[in-house]
């Protein structure tokens, strides 16, 4: 019986000695291989990618408007022009035109899609949910499913602001990192509870995580890309490790843009998000020297610059086109079908590890693990000799 206590307390030891190590797993990846599995995501967040200016949203302004006067049954116009009020932050008379649109076309996709995420950016959180699911109920297949995660996104934006609270307290997240060992926090983890998806079945995470990713990357491309509650929830998903991985350098470089995007005490809130989204990850290979914050802060300003001063020839270019009289739709088109790519001043080397849903396996867990069972081959003969032993003394 007493032997049994002694093993017993030996067993709970080291459990105690193991559990640490087996949920603290050092991570690395470079900037480049996030971006092989996430491509595109880091032109989102920087900006670097194909959208119209103000100046083109003036010009389209005038331009549906006399297409409307001439034929006021031109359905895309009333879009067209409703988009242009929106993009150029007067959402009241976005508003006023996507309704004259739906009492002259009642029950259209477009209209419901479009209405929901004017008020959506109005605050009116609980109008534009409403518009959304109509939308869904009238087209659950369009843009790849996107009003899915946008609905979702809104329902995770109420529950997180509450009853009656008309503001939106940001980060949404509140006090709670966005990473834990590559388990889901935030929007992630609202976003599988609302499917009642087992976080042990790994296949199913990656597949629900992956296509809210695309809804959220897709609300970023054609609304607002840097909304930090947009930034925010894509944080969220990239922390989570799918079967290649998570994105630490993409999830930072998310929550440091919101950082941007925000003032104060939010702002700050955001960076500390930022630090802690890269909790175990290191700088190199086989090393457990955690990448500073300001190290990536670094090279992230440096991206957003170069996306800054791509984006300014963009809108030369569309002032140019308009002053010359040309049209700046088809120019557009013309120059920038292609998607540019950012070049990541971030660009590190090392061999590619192979993740999955739990933090990914690396040479310094093997090191690591190596001296645990060097111990094991230690302790458990000392544990045997020291109870062979007592039962000798106890026998003399």
């Amino acid at each position: 019986m007493r032997g049994t206590r002694w093993m017993t307390a030996f067993c709970g030891f080291f459990a105690l000695l193991v559990s640490p190590l087996m949920a603290c797993l050092w991570d690395y990846d470079t900037l480049q291989q996030e971006r092989s599995r996430f491509p595109n995501t880091l032109e989102l967040i920087t900006g670097w990618f194909p959208r119209h200016s103000d100046a083109f949203y003036h010009w389209r302004l005038q331009d549906r408007t006399s297409r409307l006067a001439k034929n006021p049954e031109d359905k895309e116009a009333y879009d067209d022009l409703a988009v242009a009020y929106e993009k150029l932050g007067d959402h009241k008379r976005a508003i006023e035109i996507i309704q004259q649109k739906e009492e002259r076309w009642p029950g259209e996709y477009e209209t419901a899609a479009n209405y929901g995420t004017f008020l959506i950016h109005q605050g009116k959180f609980k109008e534009g949910l409403v518009e959304i699911q109509r939308a869904i109920e009238i087209n659950p297949d369009a843009h790849f499913g996107r009003e899915i995660y946008q609905q979702k996104l809104v329902e995770y934006v109420l529950s997180c602001k509450g009853e009656g609270d008309e503001g939106v307290s940001l980060p949404l997240t509140g006090e709670v990192p966005l990473s834990s060992y590559g388990m889901p926090k935030g929007f992630a983890e609202f976003v599988l509870a609302s499917k009642a998806i087992d976080l042990r079945d790994s296949e199913a995470v990656a597949q629900e995580i992956a296509l809210a990713q695309k809804g959220v990357l897709g609300m970023m491309r054609f609304g607002n890309h840097d909304s930090p509650i947009l930034l925010e929830a894509l944080a969220s998903l990239l922390l989570v490790g799918r079967e290649q991985g998570d994105a630490k350098r993409l999830a930072v470089r998310a929550l440091l843009k919101a950082s941007e995007e925000t003032k104060g005490e939010v702002s700050a809130a955001y960076r500390e998000l930022a630090a802690d989204a890269l909790d175990l990850q290191t700088i190199k290979p086989g090393n457990s020297q955690q990448i500073p914050l300001g190290q990536v802060a670094d090279r992230f300003s440096q991206e957003l610059q170069a996306a800054e001063e791509w984006y300014a020839e963009l809108e030369r270019d569309e002032k140019r086109w308009i002053e010359e009289g040309a049209d700046p739709e088809a120019k557009f088109q013309e120059k920038y079908a292609s998607k540019p790519q950012v070049q990541a001043s971030f660009s590190s080397t090392g061999t590619k590890p192979q993740g999955q849903f739990l933090p990914r396996w690396t040479e310094g867990d093997s090191l690591r693990w190596l001296g645990i069972l060097g111990a094991i081959a230690v302790l458990v003969p000392l544990a045997v000799f020291v109870k062979v032993l007592k039962r000798m003394l106890s026998r003399n």
